[in-house]
């Protein structure tokens, strides 16, 4: 080995065009500088290129980095080069580093890779004819380039299109007739080069939140159907009362007419509503006298809030986190464009927040922002986030065993960081208390003032090993942390919330299982959530990679849909969510992702349908729906994306044809759904059996739901590296192959 003391080091990538490159060096006759140039995969970097560089004082060993970076592995101070490197080529100037990027303690250097002076393809092709006109004099007498780039730093080219972020998105894209593959990218067809994002974000939200207005106008869950109307009375209700009761009172008063049973971050949302909405007009939200009150601009008010709320937390968390996803897997920003508005048409989240009315999309953008955190690598902001996600709605636990396993991998790997761990633990533990610190102290403040409130005590709280003086100045903090505890988790209520595709409805359809007590219930359904989330949660734990986190978190919201306690219907946008941001990934709109991406979301919204039925939303469940199915390429709107296409041996993985047992899936559930519809539409249920085509839409949808958790952790198996599916591919291709040449 040669020696090195007064150079830098770099080895390049294992696998892109700089080891194409590396491999097309001169073979010299030094055979210590054949091994620096070819066997160790190294190069010498002259000390010219040393301030382009950065003096670097230490360096930490690290395995190899991403295509297109270099690693340093060692770094000694630049000097006068030794005799026994004269000669030998330099580095072209074209791959001196313009900027150092630091990450988890691996120090990158990113390579220039400039459209003026020489090109990739140009240098590849001088160095395989040893034309040494584009090379700079040899190490130790550097000259000037023929072609000399400007000292300062080169204005920002605007990336082109390149072939391998954008293959799913364009049909004959090396012809002179390129083509989209499907209509939403005919849509974004002209933003694929020279317009700006700032021109395109704005005109891409726009259009979405007119679809989202579109459907408020409808109707919605309980409107014009007294006595208890429904989830829009029962929103409207938890303004009224946050708006005009202690804080002490909110988890106590009148909970036989929608008493407040989520966390207390929805509870401040709805009193910053509440208040605002009663400056506008005082008598929407008058305490009591309010109930049933459906007015035409209180609808106003109460959608505007939904959709002020989506635009203030979903839809920012969304496009970063599609910035950054892109951004690490090196996706161009207009593929990433495409998949925002497929993400915000999304039809089954439009129609519950918009249609239904709920405010999920809130703890859903609140998620995604932790989860985008956790791609940057800021632990504590995703804690923030998440922490804040489940006080707004306690549905966000089907991601926390996810979110826990990761962060606690993060901590161990590729080296043990106990500070990070104990940081998490601290940041996590604060939020929780900030949040809850309102209603701690609410009653430490009326019980200084001497108000005496007579509450009731809660089962949570007769149930503590540890008996409470009420008395005692602890007493009343303990007692509302019981009760809103106990009504945030309603075990009373039923190991299922009406008809929902899981596991347990479609058990009781056939057994009964309100015959067992409800303590053995809750058991099973403990047991059966934690044998379907563990293969998830050890992955993500012992690959914590940020590229997984969307398979991990669909598969464990996907088991925590099918096997937990009190599921409802609309949970089913907690495992669409982290599904749906597969498209984002490096060939995500590809073939075989956007067909189970999309098959899940059409089988989703069509288990809604019973539910959107009630709230008259038949008709922007139609129009959503098949239009995103459109858009995306889906049936039955089109069956492209199932037909077999010739594939080329240079094929990516995701742009080959779908296997055949996909395809016959897929098509038989499509054919379900339709002749579904058409029996609810058409045939009389018969007498005595009210409930069933309802039943059939559960049994089809509980069975679905289970296949999308198969695909979510088989393929999270395939990306964490235990199982491989190049053979797989690559057999595929070459009967694919074959085909083609029999045609020709």
């Amino acid at each position: 080995m040669p020696d090195l003391r007064n150079h830098l080091t770099l080895q390049l990538a294992r696998s892109g065009e700089l080891h194409r490159i590396l491999r097309c060096f001169p073979v010299v006759k030094n055979s210590a500088a054949r091994n620096v140039f070819i066997g160790k995969s190294c190069c010498v970097i002259p000390e010219q290129t040393r301030n382009s560089i950065v003096k670097l004082k230490r360096i930490h060993k690290q395995p190899a980095p991403e295509i297109g970076s270099i690693l340093i592995q060692k770094s000694i101070g630049l000097g006068p080069t030794p005799e026994r490197y004269l000669g030998v080529p330099s580095v072209p100037q074209i791959f001196a580093a313009n900027r150092v990027i630091r990450s988890y303690h691996t120090l990158k250097i990113q390579v220039s890779n400039r459209e003026e002076g020489f090109g990739l393809s140009s240098v590849i092709s001088a160095l395989q004819t040893r034309n040494p006109t584009i090379w700079s004099s040899p190490i130790g007498t550097m000259g000037t380039p023929t072609t000399p780039f400007p000292s300062h730093r080169p204005r920002k080219k605007r990336r082109l299109l390149s072939a391998h972020s954008n293959i799913d998105l364009i049909v004959n894209a090396d012809s002179s007739n390129p083509s989209p593959a499907f209509p939403l990218v005919s849509f974004l067809w002209p933003a694929r080069a020279g317009i700006s994002q700032w021109v395109v974000l704005p005109l891409i939200l726009m259009v979405v939140g007119l679809f989202r207005w579109s459907t408020s106008l409808w109707g919605y869950s309980g409107q014009n159907t007294p006595p208890m109307y429904g989830d829009f009375e029962a929103q409207r209700h938890w303004m009224e009362i946050t708006a005009h009761l202690p804080i002490s009172l909110w988890y106590f008063y009148d909970l036989q007419w929608w008493g407040l049973d989520y966390p207390p971050l929805t509870a401040y949302h709805s009193w910053f509503l509440g208040k605002i909405g009663s400056i506008i007009d005082p008598s929407w939200f008058a305490l009591d006298k309010s109930r049933g009150m459906e007015g035409p601009l209180l609808k106003v008010y109460m959608r505007a809030t939904v959709l002020v709320s989506e635009y203030l937390v979903y839809v920012p968390a969304i496009v970063i986190f599609l910035r950054r996803y892109s951004r690490v897997l090196g996706i161009h920003v207009w593929a990433s464009s495409v998949v925002l508005v497929a993400i915000l048409m999304q039809p089954a989240t439009i129609l519950v927040d918009h249609g239904h009315f709920q405010f999920n999309t809130v703890m859903l953008g609140l998620v995604v922002a932790a989860s985008e955190s956790m791609f940057a690598g800021r632990m504590l902001w995703a804690c923030l986030f998440f922490v804040s996600a489940l006080c707004f709605k306690q549905m966000a636990l089907y991601f926390a065993p996810t979110i826990f396993a990761f962060m606690l991998g993060a901590c161990f790997s590729p080296r043990v960081r106990i500070g990070r761990l104990f940081s998490i633990a601290f940041i996590t533990i604060l939020t929780f208390a900030l949040l809850f610190a309102p209603l701690i102290v609410a009653p430490l403040y009326d019980n200084y003032l001497g108000i005496e409130r007579p509450l009731p005590s809660p089962p949570l709280l007769q149930s503590l090993p540890v008996k409470l003086d009420e008395s005692s100045w602890i007493f009343p903090p303990v007692l509302q942390l019981c009760q809103s505890i106990h009504r945030i988790f309603p075990f009373a209520r039923g190991l299922f919330e009406d008809k929902v595709a899981n596991v347990w409805c479609t058990i009781h359809t056939f057994y009964k299982l309100n015959r067992f007590p409800s303590s053995i219930l809750q058991r099973a359904s403990l047991g059966a959530t934690l044998l379907s989330i563990i293969p998830s949660c050890a992955l993500i734990g012992l690959f914590p990679r940020p590229a997984l986190l969307p398979l991990a978190l669909s598969s464990t919201a996907w088991g925590f849909f099918l096997c937990s306690f009190q599921v409802h219907e609309k949970s089913v946008l907690l495992p669409l969510l982290p599904m749906t941001l597969l498209l984002g990934s490096d060939g995500g709109l590809g073939k075989e992702t956007r067909a189970w991406v999309g098959w899940a979301n059409m089988l989703g919204v069509w288990t809604l349908f019973p539910l959107l039925r009630r709230d008259q939303l038949r008709v922007p469940y139609f129009v959503l729906t098949m239009m995103w199915a459109y858009l995306l390429g889906l049936p039955p709107t089109s069956l492209d994306l199932y037909r077999n296409k010739s594939v080329s041996a240079e094929s990516t993985q995701s742009s080959r044809n779908l296997h055949v047992l996909t395809k016959l899936l897929h098509l038989a559930y499509y054919l379900a759904m339709i002749t579904w519809h058409f029996l609810e539409a058409f045939v009389p249920t018969p007498a005595g059996k009210p409930d069933l085509w309802v039943v059939i839409n559960v049994l089809i949808g509980a069975s679905g739901f289970g296949i999308s958790y198969l695909w979510c952790t088989w393929k999270l198996l395939q990306q964490s590296g235990l199982i491989s599916s190049s053979a797989t591919f690559k057999t595929e291709q070459g009967s694919h192959a074959i085909e083609e040449k029999k045609r020709q």
